[in-house]
C-alpha cells in the first residue's frame, strides 16, 4: 500500500498505548480497527518518509472517530462495514479500500487539525463515494 517505510511493526506495539482509549461498539472487532487504523497510520508514515510514529496511529484513530465518545452514529455505521474483517489476510482487497478513503492531503494535517475537522465535519476527512 503505497511506498514502504522502515520498522512497520512498532505501528503495532503502538497500538497498545491508544486500546484504553478506543470507543469500539459491540459490533467492532478491536483487532480489525487496530489493524486497519495501523494500515492507515503506515501510509502517513510513508508520505513523509519515515518509520510510523505515535501521531501516525493517533490520526487514523481519530479520523474515524475512534478517540470520540460520542462519535456521530453516521459515522459508527460507515466504519463498522469499512473494517469488518480487515485484519484478516483474505480481506486484502478492503484493506486497500479502507486505507484509500484517507487522502493524502488529510493524513499530512496535524493531529490538532484532525481533530477539529472531525468536530466540524468528519465526513470531510473521508472519501466515501
Amino acid at each position: 500500500m503505497g511506498h514502504q517505510g522502515p520498522d512497520q511493526g512498532y505501528a503495532l506495539r503502538l497500538c497498545s498505548v491508544f486500546r484504553d482509549q478506543l470507543h469500539v461498539t459491540e459490533r467492532e472487532d478491536l483487532t480489525d480497527v487496530e489493524r486497519g487504523c495501523v494500515q492507515i497510520a503506515l501510509k502517513r508514515a510513508s508520505l513523509f518518509g519515515r518509520a510510523p510514529v505515535i501521531y501516525d496511529l493517533e490520526i487514523a484513530y481519530r479520523i474515524w472517530g475512534f478517540l470520540d465518545d460520542e462519535a456521530d452514529l453516521g459515522l459508527i455505521e460507515i466504519r463498522e462495514q469499512r473494517f469488518e474483517g480487515v485484519s484478516e489476510a483474505h480481506h486484502y482487497a478492503d484493506t486497500r479500500a479502507l486505507v484509500a478513503t484517507v487522502g493524502d492531503e488529510v493524513l499530512m494535517m496535524t493531529p490538532s487539525e484532525i481533530e477539529d475537522r472531525h468536530v466540524a465535519d468528519w465526513a470531510s476527512l473521508l472519501e466515501l463515494s
